[in-house]
């Protein structure tokens, strides 16, 4: 069985277009060689694909189903093409960039779908450390790109750039004693705090405790469904209190000491040795342009 690639793109084409003469057409060649690509596909794959009793060639029951299988293999071909065309243009084929869940998702979803949309054969992996593990990340060769939390000592063989600052809001439980407010600094040390933790032990870890009573929990989620049950009090960044399904169940009481928002620092960073391709170049660009809401 000697199917070609060229025999398929008549197959989709006809298919697509409604006859053999409109195939023809669509892919600049005489009607008679669609004929004959079709036919010799028929011969090798032992089975009519098309019925031409009427006016019209009509997909058979194996044409219908053998369509998408079909079509699978022309999109390889393209995706084959435009990773090979990428080699030529020196196109990173692999990205790998850490963000941490500071940066709001839905600001996220639209950054990596124009992404995807100017380098579709670009392989991505997207990774969700948190604070200054995504650095560590980046400082090792692990990340290409990363997005965290401003540090107070960055490594001096990574550059960065601020692009945004993200409001971060005091939240515990409906029923917690800080919900009703207004709340004193002496206060918030003497109820568990619940702080979002990052691997590595260095002293951002630290940076936001105010407790003595402390938990150290992955996830801004997690925190979220452990504060409803009035375990403790956190500071989160105010849009994934504003996503939150458990809002109902949450209080972000006022503050006596200050307006209620932490601003944390948004940053960009990135090895200075490290070759850039054009798939990160544009990247970090697009990173730098995305405007982040400052909150309600």
């Amino acid at each position: 069985m000697g199917v070609s690639l060229e025999q398929l793109e008549a197959f989709e084409a006809a298919a697509d277009h409604g006859s053999f003469s409109a195939a023809a057409r669509v892919l600049g060649k005489a009607q008679s060689a669609i004929s004959t690509q079709i036919s010799n596909l028929e011969i090798d794959l032992g089975v009519e694909l098309f019925d031409r009793s009427g006016r019209n060639p009509v997909l058979t029951a194996a044409g219908s189903r053998l369509l998408p299988e079909a079509r699978v293999i022309l999109d390889r071909r393209e995706h084959f093409l435009g990773v090979a065309s990428g080699f030529a243009d020196h196109v990173e084929t692999r990205l790998v960039i850490a963000i941490d869940e500071l940066f709001p998702e839905s600001a996220l979803g639209e950054v990596f779908a124009d992404f995807a949309a100017h380098f579709p054969h670009v392989e991505l992996e997207l990774m969700i450390p948190n604070m200054e593990d995504v650095g560590r990340f980046v400082l090792d060769g692990k990340a290409d790109l990363g997005v965290m939390w401003r540090q107070e000592v960055l490594p001096p063989e990574l550059a960065f750039l601020t692009i945004a600052w993200v409001p971060l809001q005091l939240v515990c439980g409906r029923d917690h004693p800080l919900a009703k407010g207004p709340v004193s600094w002496e206060e918030l040390k003497r109820h568990r705090q619940i702080m979002v933790a990052a691997r590595s032990e260095g002293p951002e870890k630290q940076r936001l405790r105010v407790a003595s009573d402390v938990w150290w929990v992955e996830s801004h989620w997690v925190i979220l469904q452990i504060l409803r049950h009035n375990v403790g009090w956190a500071l989160i960044p105010r849009h994934i209190i504003d996503d939150s399904p458990l809002a109902a169940d949450l209080a972000t009481p006022a503050l006596e000491f200050d307006k209620g928002d932490h601003p944390v620092a948004l940053e960009m960073v990135w090895r200075k040795q490290r070759p850039v391709g054009p798939a990160a170049k544009w990247l970090r660009n697009r990173l730098a342009a995305t405007r982040i809401a400052s909150g309600r």
